[in-house]
């Protein structure tokens, strides 16, 4: 970059930084000036008279300071201070530059500083300028080559020369080398080799005089042109950066002799890589040396030891950072040798003695490096780990801690180049010729060690872009495709960010990216800087799919020469030129190539300088590529006047799917894809979306004129753009001719309630215009739907209101502006600040709302005046059928309309209020304004009564309306009062969780005996809301309350049940109220449940005695933990010698159950796990009737032969003996035998067989799993058991679980069905059924019409189609068990079929993932899962409260084919359900639905 003019000075001083290393000691000004630049042979007047002259006018001085990468001291950074330094003090070198840099020396002289630019850093803060030297141009380095070569000298020359400067020109890493003078001169040399060498291997003549001689001549000449670069660094500092940065891949194969020639026309054949060309290179100078060259009489020299040990020598330089080398550095010969051929240089430099030193140099600092690298690829000296160390890629970023080198880090390139094979030959040659014991299995380790080095790169995910660009480049030296795949495989776009790129970079990326193939890859190139030469290289990259160009130096004329170029990337998909400097003219030449770009998908053209125009050139072409997706054109300075245009080409560019505009930041347009247009489905409505947009009345008129062109579009969302009263009603002109589907959206632009007026009056100027949403209060919200638009379906007619943040006196202006908009279906006033004055309003205008469903004023601040005014609306409006009041978290108060049906008695209206704290006197005023209604309604107080007080206040409803039917309180729970439309004659009345003490319980006995006639009082504290519960705690009546209560039981009417449960009696207290019921003849019932209150025994005692006599009790529970064992035996008996009225007593653990009747005698006693030992149940023996769960020892058994004649009800366990098994026989009265896992001999099977034909009385036999210990005649056994049965015609459950019964058993109990005609339950799990045997059960079965539950789990066949089917003759069939018996679709289909003729069903087990179940919870459904099992449950209402068609609501259903889905689908269908939720569940993979399914 041009640094700007340097100020003209008299006296210019030139410093070498390799000159001051070698000043160790301390120096004056003056001595540094005159001892070692500039000695004078006068004497000190001449000098002091110019040390007077540079301090008296410093200005006038201009000091360079040449090669700062050199300097091997360190400046130090002063801050500015006003005294000055003594330019006669003598300071060490770093602090005499450190002086002049900080203008404490010579303030106001120039001093210029050459470096590198990474070492720029080190000056920041310092210099006023930075400029950079650039390299070479093209023509210039033509002109070069042509003066190299004498062109207008002989013709041979002449045609030598030609050929140079055509091979130079048109090799891009020799162009790039040449941009340095000193590496131009060094590619002269290199092609002056090749082409001679070409032309005597063609045997053409150059005289000596014109040819050898003039070419020496013309030689030195040129080294004495570029004596000064030479002299002056010019192989270095800023000049070899940039060199760095520009050097191009190409090599040759090998060196001296053997170089790759073109021997059809004799032209010299430009190595490949950068490392063939440096051995090409160091080959041409090899062969300056004539010695090497040879004569017939002479031998010839051979120049490989000359070369290791120059490598040797530049590895040392290298190690030790050091380039100038002493004479006794370098051995006399390999010193003369290097000269002669020009490989070494000499170098003048005074030591501070003022002597004049020659030190030696290589010709160029590359040249260094890369005999470097040969001495790493060839010598055993140098290790493993040094070759690890110096192998790290290059980062072009700078900063501050960077180290300083003089090196321009291309070793490692050199040692990438060399680890090609096409170097193993030259290097195998060097490596033997060294001397050590390298040879070519040496070699060839060291180049798989490179190798694996670089394949550790390509792997690394944390390179930046310039180290992913160096990459390329050492994987481009390597010549190694699959090192290049790795580099492509990991990375799917390569980011080169805020780099300069040259076309050698470019030409290093195509040799990367070209290895992908056509997987496709992407190049970054944001914030870099490119000139416009790497373009013309960039085609060379193949299988682009995406390019992304993003700086501000990137203009039209880059994007012109772009332009030339995009066609040739036939695969390139996205295109970003953002960020840059594009104005209309680029946008044209882009726009007329991007048509011809085929596959390109999206385009980003957002911040440039495009404006109007540019963004109109892009939207011409919107309709040419046909795979266009996306196309961004924010922030370009655009107007309102390019979203017009680009509104108007949606008219007639079909493919438009979405345009955004955001105001001056983001302008995108999204596409539909083809494969969306060419499909025969219907494809969604374009969207438009103008946000943050400045509107004023012309320019809406303009936009609006181009919306009402469109086709349909789905939604327009123009928020964001402040709207004016006249802009918003421009709009609304318009807006009836806009074809919108669903919605406009326009938050965040109105804020007065004018604009709420004009908006609502679109309710009747717009017929399409359904919904209407204004919330004018932060956040603004309004939304205009349309039909499309509404949530859920609704009638063409219906349309809804919701306005936000109004005041009352707003209200009238908006009941105007609705005009006669009689068809409102919805009003939505929530959030606003109606207050009771604002809902009265509303409560005036309802008669003008005839289809009005619901109204909404929620949060609008709505007292109790407010509440009171709507118990009053209930009551004067027909169609107001509900209102929903809640002060929870946020005020609820919703107003819900139905049908005018006020001559239907049957109407229910509702008004709740929740979560309110209601006082007494709320409640009734409320309640007064209530009974006024003429329907039948529900008042809903839950969670709203906080007191007792207010709790008696609802329960005077009952004294104050003769059509209240209940009353359900529970303070603080749920509540209730039910209101009839007619006069009723019972009422109910239930209080729960009252502290029902005192004068609360005075006046609650004083309002019951004023109120009608009451059916059901109860005192129940804690009751399910809908289940009524028996309990008696927690209601703290206590003694005295319950006492008073009942003492109170003569003067209410009551017909039906009085419960006082939980309300905290003592022991004495139970006694009393038992005894008060004993003498109270207007109860004809009574139960009494006591549960683990301590109750002792003599009080137990007392109360068996008082309720032996008390004719009313039906029913007693006693719950006490002492209840076990013997003292169960002891209180059953005691018991049964009390009371002769005794119909059932059951002990069950530790609880007493007992149920009385009149004139009747015993018939059940049990005795289920108390803990009875058999020897304690002799005292019982003329009374035992039910035994369960005990284990029957011998001894016991013998006491039990003694009661089975009396026997009704036998379940055994699996240890019982013979006796028991014979004395069966005497049981005549037996009605249910339970013998699971009873171990039968053969003995004892004849006796149970016996005793089976002996009981006719038998209703339910459970014979499961018995086979286990029968032997070989178990077969026979078990038909003999069946064959006993025959007499059984009672029989009503029947289970003979796991008996593995054949053919044969089958068939016989195929033979009893018929004969059992009551039976409800059969089951036979675990048994061997055939296909032969299940066909004749199945026809036996269609006799059972009374059957309820079957069971066929695990019976070793999956043919159970004709079961299924089978079960449409079972019309009460409930419970069916398939399980386990890998059942397949067909069963689920044949189930289907015959749900809906069981109405009954609800439940089917079949096994998990072959099957199908619902499941879900309620009263009307009750299924069950098993391990391993799923269940399918086809419930039936039970309750009367819920429909039949709610079956299958709230539940899901599980398929595992799409048979199932289909059939089960209809199921449910027929059967009312609506909306069913499909889950799929199979572990094979998800099956694919059929069409008919998907329809």
């Amino acid at each position: 970059m041009d640094a700007g003019p340097i100020p003209s000075s008299y006296l210019f001083v030139l410093q070498e930084f390799r000159q001051l290393n070698i000043l160790s000691h301390p120096l004056s000004l003056s001595e540094l000036l005159f001892r070692h630049y500039l000695p004078l042979e006068g004497g000190n007047d001449e000098k002091s008279a110019i040390v007077d002259y540079l301090l008296s006018n410093p200005e006038q001085s201009c000091w360079v300071l040449d090669g700062y990468e050199e300097f091997s001291s360190k400046l130090t950074r002063q801050e500015v201070q006003t005294e000055l330094m003594d330019p006669e003090q003598p300071l060490p070198v770093a602090d005499l530059i450190s002086g002049l840099l900080n203008r404490r020396l010579l303030p106001g002289c120039t001093v210029v500083v050459t470096c590198r630019a990474r070492d720029v850093m080190d000056f920041e803060g310092i210099s006023d300028k930075v400029g950079q030297l650039q390299g070479w141009e093209y023509h210039e380095i033509k002109e070069y080559v042509d003066n190299f070569f004498q062109i207008k000298g002989h013709s041979a020359t002449k045609a030598i020369g030609v050929q140079a400067t055509d091979l130079l020109l048109s090799s891009r890493h020799l162009l790039a080398m040449s941009s340095l003078p000193a590496l131009c001169n060094i590619c002269c040399i290199c092609l002056e080799h090749l082409l001679l060498k070409g032309e005597d291997q063609r045997g053409t003549q150059i005289p000596e005089e014109t040819g050898s001689g003039r070419r020496r001549k013309a030689r030195e000449k040129q080294e004495k042109g570029v004596q000064i670069a030479e002299g002056g660094r010019g192989e270095e500092g800023s000049i070899g950066e940039s060199y760095a940065q520009s050097r191009d891949q190409g090599g040759g194969r090998t060196w001296g002799e053997d170089t790759m020639m073109d021997g059809t026309n004799g032209r010299g054949q430009i190595p490949s890589t950068l490392t063939q060309v440096y051995l090409t290179i160091l080959g041409a100078f090899l062969n300056r040396d004539p010695n090497t060259r040879g004569c017939p009489d002479e031998p010839k020299t051979t120049p490989q030891s000359f070369v290791c040990e120059l490598s040797q020598l530049a590895w040392k330089g290298l190690e030790e950072s050091k380039i100038l080398f002493m004479e006794e550095d370098i051995s006399q010969d390999v010193l003369e040798f290097s000269v002669r051929t020009g490989l070494l240089a000499q170098v003048e430099l005074r030591r501070e003695d003022g002597i004049l030193v020659n030190f030696y140099r290589f010709i160029h600092l590359t040249i260094q490096e890369f005999l470097a690298a040969l001495r790493i690829m060839t010598s055993t000296d140098v290790s493993d780990m040094q070759l690890k160390k110096r192998f790290s890629l290059r980062t072009r970023w700078t900063t501050k801690s960077d180290q300083r080198t003089v090196f321009t880090d291309s070793l490692h390139l050199y040692v990438c180049g060399l680890a090609s094979p096409h170097c193993t030959a030259a290097l195998v040659q060097l490596a033997r010729t060294s001397g050590g014991t390298g040879g070519q299995s040496w070699v060839q380790k060291r180049q798989t060690l490179v190798l694996k080095l670089l394949k550790n790169l390509c792997h690394s995910n944390t390179l930046t872009g310039p180290k992913i660009l160096d990459l390329c480049h050492c994987v481009q030296e390597s010549q190694d495709n699959q090192l290049a795949k790795q580099v492509v495989g990991t990375r799917p776009t390569l980011e080169l960010r805020n780099i300069t790129l040259l076309p050698n970079d470019i030409d290093a990326l195509a040799f990367v990216v070209n290895s992908v193939g056509d997987n496709g890859i992407g190049l970054d190139f944001r914030a870099c800087s490119m000139e416009l030469e790497c373009l013309d290289v960039l085609p060379s990259c193949q299988f682009i799919h995406y390019l992304s160009f993003r700086s501000r130096k990137y203009g039209d004329k880059f994007a012109k020469k772009l332009s030339s170029i995009l066609p040739k990337f036939t695969t390139l998909k996205k295109l970003e030129f953002c960020g840059a400097s594009l104005t209309t003219t680029g946008a044209a030449s882009l726009a007329s190539t991007l048509q011809n770009c085929p596959n390109i998908t999206e385009i980003n053209l957002s911040d440039n300088n495009l404006k109007d125009g540019g963004i109109k050139h892009i939207a011409d072409i919107f309709t040419k590529p046909s795979r266009l997706v996306l196309v961004r054109l924010g922030r370009n300075n655009s107007s309102l006047e390019a979203v017009d245009y680009l509104i108007g080409k949606m008219s007639s560019c079909f493919n438009i799917q979405h345009l955004n505009a955001d105001g001056k930041k983001e302008l995108t347009v999204t596409f539909f894809q083809n494969s969306d247009l060419n499909r025969h489905i219907t494809k969604s409505e374009p969207t438009i979306s103008l946000l943050n947009q400045t509107w004023s009345k012309p320019k809406m008129q303009k936009v609006a004129k181009s919306l009402a062109r469109c086709p349909a579009l789905s939604v327009l969302d123009m928020s964001g753009g402040h709207l004016d009263v006249e802009t918003l009603r421009t709009l609304t002109d318009f807006l009836p001719k806009f074809n919108v589907t669903k919605k406009i959206i326009v938050n965040d632009s109105l804020s007065s309630v004018e604009s709420l007026m004009i908006l609502t009056a679109l309710l009747y100027k717009c017929p399409a215009v359904v919904e209407l949403h204004i919330r004018l209060q932060s956040p603004f919200q309004v939304s205009i739907l349309f039909p499309g638009g509404k949530e859920k379906p609704a009638n063409e007619t219906s349309k809804v209101l919701c306005c936000c943040c109004l005041l009352p006196t707003h209200l009238d202006r908006v009941w105007r502006s609705l005009g006669a908009s009689s068809d409102l279906t919805l009003l939505d006033l929530s959030n606003n600040s109606l207050g009771n004055k604002g809902l009265k309003k509303v409560l005036d205008i309802l008669p003008r709302l005839s289809n009005i469903q619901e109204v909404n004023v929620s949060n609008n601040g709505i007292g109790m005046e407010g509440v009171v005014m709507l118990a009053g609306a209930l009551s004067s409006h027909d169609n107001l059928t509900q209102i929903h009041i809640s002060h929870g978290d946020r005020d609820q108060v919703i107003l819900k309309f139905g049908p005018d049906k006020r001559d239907d008695k049957m109407q229910l209206k509702m008004f709740r209020i929740n979560n309110s704290s209601l006082m007494p006197s709320d409640t009734n005023r409320i309640c007064g304004r209530l009974v006024l209604c003429r329907s039948h309604f529900e008042l809903d107080v839950s969670h709203s009564i906080t007191s007792t007080a207010g709790a008696l206040m609802l329960v005077r409803c009952l004294t104050v309306s003769q059509r209240v039917t209940s009353v359900e309180i529970a303070p603080q729970i749920e509540s209730f009062i039910h209101f009839a439309s007619v006069k009723t004659e019972q009422a109910s009345c239930r209080l729960t969780r009252c502290n029902l003490n005192g004068e609360h319980l005075e006046r609650l006995l004083e309002i019951l005996q004023q109120g009608p006639h009451l059916s059901d009082l109860e005192y129940e504290p804690q009751t399910h809301p809908v289940f009524f519960l028996i309990h008696l705690s927690s209601n703290r009546l206590e003694d005295e309350g319950v006492k008073c209560f009942l003492d109170s039981l003569q003067k209410l009417k009551i017909t039906s049940y009085v419960n006082l449960s939980n309300n905290g009696l003592s022991q004495q207290g139970l006694l009393d109220v038992a005894s008060t019921l004993c003498m109270c003849n207007s109860v004809s019932g009574v139960e009494v449940s006591v549960r683990e209150s301590s109750l002792e025994r003599d009080y137990l005692v007392r109360l068996a005695e008082i309720v032996s006599t008390c004719p009313s009790l039906t029913k007693l529970d006693i719950e006490e933990r002492w209840i076990r064992s013997e003292e169960a035996v002891s209180l059953v008996c005691r018991c049964l010698g009390l009371s002769s009225n005794i119909h059932t007593i059951r002990v069950h653990n530790n609880t007493l159950h007992l149920s009385l009747m009149k004139s009747t005698e015993i018939t059940s006693v049990s005795l289920v796990d108390c803990a009875v030992e058999g020897y304690q149940l002799a005292s019982m023996t003329s009374i035992i009737s039910s035994l369960s769960g005990h284990v029957i020892s011998d001894t016991a058994a013998q006491t039990m032969t003694q009661m089975c004649p009396r026997l009704k009800s036998l379940k055994w366990s699996a240890a019982a003996g013979l006796q028991l098994v014979t004395a069966l026989q005497l049981c005549v009265s037996l009605e249910g035998l339970c013998l699971d896992s009873l171990q039968l001999n053969a003995e004892s099977s004849v006796c149970l067989g016996q005793a089976l034909r002996n009981i006719n009385s038998i209703r339910s036999l459970k014979l499961n799993k018995i086979d286990t210990v029968m032997g070989p005649s178990k077969a026979n056994g078990l038909l003999d058991l069946l064959a006993a049965m025959e007499g059984l015609t009672r029989m009503e459950d029947i289970e003979l679980d796991s008996w593995r019964m054949a053919d044969r058993g089958i068939e016989q109990l195929t033979r009893l069905l018929p004969m059992w005609t009551e039976l409800r339950k059969i089951s036979l799990s675990k048994n061997l059924i055939s296909d032969q045997s299940g066909e004749k059960l199945l026809e036996a079965l269609k006799s059972c019409s009374h059957l309820e539950e079957l069971h066929l789990t695990s019976i070793g066949t999956s043919e159970l189609c004709a079961v299924a089917a089978s079960l449409a003759h079972c019309p009460l069939i409930q419970d069916v068990g398939l399980g386990w018996n890998n059942c397949g679709d067909e069963v689920a289909v044949e189930l289907a079929r015959v749900i809906p003729l069981c109405q009954k069903l609800n439940r089917i087990d079949r096994e998990s993932l072959t099957g199908v179940f619902l499941e879900g919870k309620g009263p009307w459904l009750e299924p069950y899962a098993r391990s391993g099992s799923a269940v399918t449950g086809c419930g039936e209402t039970k309750s009367p409260s819920v429909r039949p068609q709610r079956i299958f609501e709230g539940k899901r259903l599980n398929f595992s084919s799409t048979k199932c889905v289909l059939y089960c689908w209809t199921v449910c269908k027929r059967r009312g359900k609506k909306n069913i939720p499909v889950h799929q569940n199979h572990k094979g993979g998800k099956p694919k639905l059929p069409s008919q399914c998907l329809k």
